[in-house]
């Protein structure tokens, strides 16, 4: 291969590093009004009166909307349609809309909104994920029943038992959520926005309006970041903006403040996992019990979908018999979650792998060595009984990190050298991810694409799904120049735009380059069939090719269309082939912890990964540096404060993310156990390299200061904490 598997250079990166990209809030249309949008106070309360009369007439404001000025639906179309635009009689989180001002000054719109009159009725909140699990407030529930779980627990020579908590995560976007719409002129409405997922966002416009998907048209522009935040969330927005155009016959832009956005915009759900877990004296892993519970918020949003996402790899990349889990995600009176890159897997995976740290250290073992002895290999059963038939890179990939990090050796040398404050230590932990959207998502699962080639051999592609920052349209544009035979420098891949593009899928669950990738191949493969009798015998230069096509007037035009392998699931076991492929992954974390103060600070991270073929090693370099990153910052500092509902630390000065100074040394490794279907071998790589972190950081806290904590972020504060706990006996 000339160009798959190579270093190419990314096409939108110069527009981004001269600041010459064009974000939603750098649009300005002729005529453009601004909106802003009245937000509940309370919790949970019943709206007693709401009057917009005053704020209708104050200057410089055209209109200010309810619930009850909504033409089509109130209720963004998801998986559960439980989320109204506005709330209309009761609120159910803080900062939940109650009414929008469209105006044409910021400041007129600001005394708009404090105009507008509204009488509550404060009820009683459910806060707690622990109390909304009493209470049997229940959004979703998934279940795994495989083998003789009593049986197991009876004949095991150890079993493990614990609690886990984990936090709330911001996706910290660099670009909070923005959306700019205007009507057409014929019946229908334009919408530009930051956005994930373009068809989310049409069909929530289409139902809120009343109207046909064709008259809705949904334009994404260049996106500074996503992470999941922005895949059914900015469905809210972009209806809000839509609903104002309409009404006023104007362009309308509203652009979320960032305490806006992290106030009300979905997030990684806080999770409570009660997990057992049986070994034999030699360590194999025999059976897990589990509950597993997840903070939804106030509505359902993706959480049924993450729930199921983190119950299929509940017990870790290993190989289980035995297994009873229950997983439920609970309704609270707080600002929904959802998407979060890893998809519900973090919070579990925290709490199985610090399992096995456990089960080793009460058999006597290196946490190496009863992974290597568990870690699925060809022709085993995952939890849901899905037997790999290849593509299964884990023990490669676990091999090649502790080379990489000199495991061994460093473990020993920090076992000797535990005394003074700053002590060190060395941590392992590893994953397993479902490619794609699985058996619960195979109706959206499917990806189009459209390729043209033009006379002069330059190459357009169509896709539905998005660039937001991972590099997608560098891939693609590699797999197209690859399969066609053209320069890649020939290859421009169109912003997405709903009347202009196929629906690809949305932009999730690290499978754009498996399903949007194979609907590229698959167009492009069909055009080369039709140049190559033309070209037999000959050899040409690529545009020499396409001038000879031209002349013989062969159609140089295909949409491919990717339609996955069958995946089967029964919802009573939770047993099946819930995804077509996994990718594979392990983390190595060294960390220096301050015993007097509870700092830790990561100095490396070692972070392998099987994608089965990288397209781009920069990038996928790229997306595991990052994720790691992410993942450091979920397993030290981040973490919501929320004092009665409310999220208190709502902008970047008190949420902490980490920042270049607290960037380690992260070692890249990509392995390559190549999938027969996806496009040249490939499978994903998105979301692997943020799950397994955590755990590799508290396992290594273990060694450095011998603290298990059950609890993350391991902040100074709850790492000091458990230390004068820990002396005091």
């Amino acid at each position: 291969m000339n160009i798959v598997g190579q270093r190419a250079r990314r096409p939108d990166a110069l527009d981004k590093v001269k600041g010459t990209a064009r974000y939603i809030d750098d649009m300005a249309l002729a005529g453009t009004l601004y909106a802003g949008v009245l937000r509940s106070p309370h919790t949970h309360a019943r709206i007693l009166r709401l009057d917009t009369a005053r704020a209708r007439q104050m200057p410089g404001i055209l209109t200010a909307l309810t619930a009850k000025d909504i033409p089509g639906k109130n209720i963004i179309p998801l998986i559960q349609p439980d989320q109204p635009m506005l709330a209309e009689t009761e609120v159910n989180h803080i900062g939940e809309g109650i009414a929008l001002v469209a105006g044409e000054y910021r400041v007129a719109v600001e005394a708009a909104l404090a105009a507008i009159e509204v009488e509550y009725e404060p009820l009683p909140p459910v806060l707690t994920l622990e109390e909304a699990y009493e209470q049997q407030r229940i959004m979703a529930h998934w279940k795994i029943r495989r083998g003789d779980v009593k049986a197991a627990f009876a004949q095991a020579a150890i079993v493990i038992e614990n609690s886990y908590h984990t936090p709330y995560q911001e996706h910290a976007y660099i670009e909070p959520n923005g959306m700019l719409a205007q009507p057409d002129g014929m019946g229908g409405v334009t919408v530009h926005g930051s956005m994930q997922c373009p068809f989310y966002v049409q069909k929530a416009v289409a139902s809120i309006l009343g109207l046909g998907l064709n008259q809705v048209r949904i334009i994404q522009m260049v996106t500074g970041g996503g992470f999941g935040g922005k895949e059914d969330a900015p469905s809210v927005p972009a209806a809000m903006t839509a609903l104002l155009a309409v009404k006023t016959g104007r362009p309308v832009k509203l652009i979320f403040t960032r305490e806006d956005d992290m106030t009300v915009m979905s997030k990684r759900h806080p999770g409570w996992i009660k997990y057992r877990s049986a070994f034999t004296q030699a360590g194999e892993l025999l059976a897990v019990e589990v509950l597993y519970v997840l903070d939804g918020g106030a509505y359902a949003t993706l959480s049924p979908a993450v729930l199921w996402r983190g119950i299929n790899h509940a017990a870790g990349p290993y190989r289980c018999p035995h297994a009873h889990v229950d997983a439920y995600a609970v309704r609270t009176h707080k600002a929904p979650c959802g998407a979060f890159r890893g998809f519900g897997e973090p919070q579990i995976v925290f709490a199985a792998e610090s399992q096995m740290d456990l089960a080793a250290e009460k058999l006597g073992m290196d946490p190496l060595e009863i992974r290597l002895n568990n870690a699925l290999e060809v022709n085993d059963e995952t939890i849901t009984g899905h037997r790999l038939a290849g593509s299964v890179g884990l023990k490669e990939v676990i091999r090649k990190v502790v080379t990489a990090a000199d495991w061994s050796a460093k473990r020993q040398s920090y076992a000797q050298s535990c005394a003074g404050s700053v002590r060190r230590g060395i941590g392992l932990a590893a994953c397993y991810y479902g490619v794609g959207l699985g058996s619960l998502g195979r109706f959206l699962n499917p990806a189009g694409a459209n390729v043209l080639v033009s006379g002069d051999g330059s190459v357009t592609l169509a896709v539905g799904t998005t660039e937001i920052g991972q590099g997608m349209v560098t891939v693609l544009a590699q797999i197209a120049a690859e399969t066609l035979g053209s320069p890649m420098e020939c290859v421009r891949v169109l912003p997405p735009d709903t009347s202009q593009v196929p629906d690809s899928g949305p932009t999730v669950a690290s499978r754009t380059t498996l399903m949007s990738g194979n609907a590229v191949r698959a167009a492009c493969l069909e055009i080369r069939g039709r140049m190559k009798p033309l070209l037999e015998g000959k050899s040409l230069p690529w545009a020499d090719q396409v001038r000879l096509c031209v002349e013989n007037q062969v159609h140089l035009a295909a949409q491919g269309w990717a339609t996955p392998p069958k995946t089967t699931y029964d919802p009573e076991t939770g047993q099946g082939e819930v995804y077509i492929t996994y990718s594979f992954s392990a983390n190595v974390v060294e960390v220096e912890v301050n015993a007097d103060t509870g700092e830790v600070l990561v100095t490396r991270i070692y972070s392998g990964h099987d994608v089965g073929k990288v397209i781009n090693p920069t990038t996928g370099e790229g997306q595991i540096e990052g994720g790691a990153l992410q993942g450091l910052g979920y397993a030290l500092v981040e973490e919501h404060a929320v004092q009665n509902g409310r999220i208190i630390n709502n902008q970047f000065s008190t949420y902490i993310i980490p920042t270049a100074m607290d960037t380690p040394e992260i070692m890249p490794i990509i392995v390559e156990h190549e999938y027969a279907w996806g496009p040249y071998g490939a499978k994903g790589l998105g979301e692997t390299p943020i799950i397994a972190v955590a755990p590799a950081v508290t396992g290594a806290i273990v060694q450095a200061v011998g603290l298990r904590l059950f609890e993350i972020p391991a902040t100074p504060e709850r790492v000091w904490q458990a230390l004068r706990r820990k002396e005091a006996g």
